[in-house]
């Protein structure tokens, strides 16, 4: 895989913004951040009507999807929503132990590759530039609609960050809260026209070792995103 610089990105410098404990991030080097549309906190679509027209969907177009729609699907699962940090999705003790990735594939105006979510800046930074959907499908068993995705929302979590305070019980709220992330994500991918569907069957090593992850993260759930065919 072509690393950006000395990366192995997961790493150190957004540390800062995403408090990761021994982190992982990458730095601002040569302004490879992309800074997202400015999300929508109102669309034309209802919560009602979102919630009715929720499905999960295996089959997509390989029509692209836009930036615009990565900032919201993005922003739905963990973005903030208030000046005192609090997010889209509820956190036990607000202490936020997910982490969000987006595989890029077919995203208008956006390289193919791994992008690392910073909700605090709303931004995503490169981590890995080189399309791994090929790779994704076959840790993943082969589910074939992986690959077809124009983009996979990965949702992962540092669950010490939760264990600090709640110790074993870390384990359970840490995976009530990806859910509450995925299901906004369905709601928001409803809102927009796109589908997408939560998976979890997957090779969990072989796939951190794809996102090129550091050792305190966890992957918990894939969600491709695009246009229902």
């Amino acid at each position: 895989m072509r690393h950006l610089a000395s990366m192995r990105v997961g790493l150190a410098a957004l540390a800062t913004g995403l408090g990761f404990a021994g982190g992982a991030a990458a730095g601002d080097a040569e302004g490879v951040a992309v800074t997202l549309p400015r999300p929508r906190a109102e669309g034309e679509v209802s919560v009602e009507r979102a919630l009715a027209l929720r499905r999960s969907v295996r089959e997509f177009s390989d029509a692209p999807i836009g930036l615009d729609a990565v900032s919201q699907l993005l922003w739905a699962a963990q973005g903030i929503t208030g000046p005192e940090g609090l997010r889209t999705a509820p956190s036990a003790g607000a202490l936020y132990p997910l982490e969000v990735y987006l595989i890029a594939g077919a995203v208008s105006g956006l390289a193919a590759g791994i992008h690392h979510y910073d909700p605090q800046r709303h931004r995503i930074v490169p981590t890995v530039l080189e399309d791994v959907r090929a790779a994704t499908l076959k840790a993943a068993l082969e589910q074939r609609w992986i690959a077809d995705a124009p983009a996979i929302l990965v949702l992962a979590a540092v669950q010490e960050r939760t264990a600090r305070k709640y110790g074993a019980r870390a384990a359970r709220y840490v995976q009530m809260e990806v859910g509450h992330a995925a299901q906004n994500v369905y709601l928001q991918a409803a809102a927009l026209g796109l589908g997408t569907c939560m998976v979890g069957a997957f090779h969990d090593e072989q796939l951190k070792e794809i996102l090129q992850l550091p050792d305190e993260v966890e992957v918990l759930a894939l969600m491709p995103v695009g246009r229902p065919r």
